[in-house]
């Protein structure tokens, strides 16, 4: 058995996630794990699939054509198992006034420390009180073995105050 990555970007429409559902099972896959949403009117979207090796071409073109136009479509192997997570788990919030490289400066935070993003996802929300733009974003984070929680906090407290955000670090779970 095999196991791919399949990315979709394209438009959105009811119906396109049981059309990706509907080519993974013909194609004989199982669909193992997937983050899928609509981002700026598109759908965009990845999904872990395992299937016989023999199977790619008819995972590709089954989803090729569930809109040959406007999908596009990627297939990419997973070369080695997936490693059980080392290192402790935490949950980062940012809230802020937007502003050009607040994600920057964070990820360059925490990559520093070698931590890993393991998710992370931002949006954009009208302020309570004067509707003027909100980032948002959540991150889980693995941080590696030996590096304490109070090491990320205080890397990402040096920056807060220049990035103008409220950061909270939370242990997950």
């Amino acid at each position: 058995m095999a196991q791919v990555i399949l990315s979709v970007i394209g438009s959105d429409r009811p119906g396109l996630t049981q059309a990706v559902a509907d080519a993974v099972l013909a194609a004989g896959g199982n669909w193992l794990e997937s983050h899928l949403s609509q981002l700026a009117g598109l759908y965009v979207g990845a999904v872990l699939v395992e299937l016989d090796a023999g199977q790619l071409d008819a995972l590709r073109a089954g989803v090729s054509a569930i809109d040959a136009r406007g999908l596009d479509v990627r297939l990419t192997p997973v070369l080695a198992p997936a490693k059980p997570a080392a290192g402790e788990a935490l949950t980062l919030n940012v809230v802020g006034a937007d502003r050009l490289g607040i994600v920057r400066q964070v990820s360059a935070a925490l990559a520093a420390l070698n931590v890993n993003i393991e998710t992370f996802e931002t949006r954009i929300v009208p302020e309570a009180n004067t509707g003027a733009p909100l980032f948002d974003a959540t991150a889980h984070l693995r941080l590696p073995a030996g590096l304490k929680p109070a090491a990320v906090q205080a890397a990402l407290e040096a920056i807060s105050a220049e990035i103008m955000v409220d950061i909270t670090l939370e242990r997950k779970g």
